[in-house]
């Protein structure tokens, strides 16, 4: 039936199913990601009776480097921001991560040394 010839006791039909858009997509990558790591130091946790320590420099790593991809992916799809801005940065994600990721690993290998 058309919309104007459709009784007023008749609820709307359903739309259907919406995806999420790429950038909901994405975020939720990125707290996939986290969870898991989580998981990893809860269970290493539990397993050995010790925490693991410095770790903040690695934990950034996954938030920049989802950063980078988020504004690659919202460029993208709603060409919001401008090309430059989005070049500039990610690279500057990328190249935070890649200066912060050895950091990381140092600051993991030193709760397993002598």
């Amino acid at each position: 039936m058309s919309e104007d010839k459709r009784p007023k006791d008749q609820p709307e039909e359903d739309k259907g199913y919406t995806p999420a858009s790429p950038v909901k997509r994405t975020l939720a990558w990125i707290a996939l990601v986290y969870v898991l790591i989580f998981l990893a130091l809860t269970t290493y946790f539990y397993f050995t009776g010790t925490m693991l320590g410095n770790l903040a420099p690695l934990l950034t790593v996954p938030g920049l480097v989802g950063l980078g991809v988020l504004v690659i992916v919202s460029r993208v799809t709603t060409g919001s921001p401008s090309r430059t801005a989005a070049i500039v940065l990610a690279l500057a994600c990328f190249c935070l991560a890649a200066f912060t990721l050895p950091i990381g690993i140092l600051g993991l290998l030193s709760n397993f040394g002598g």
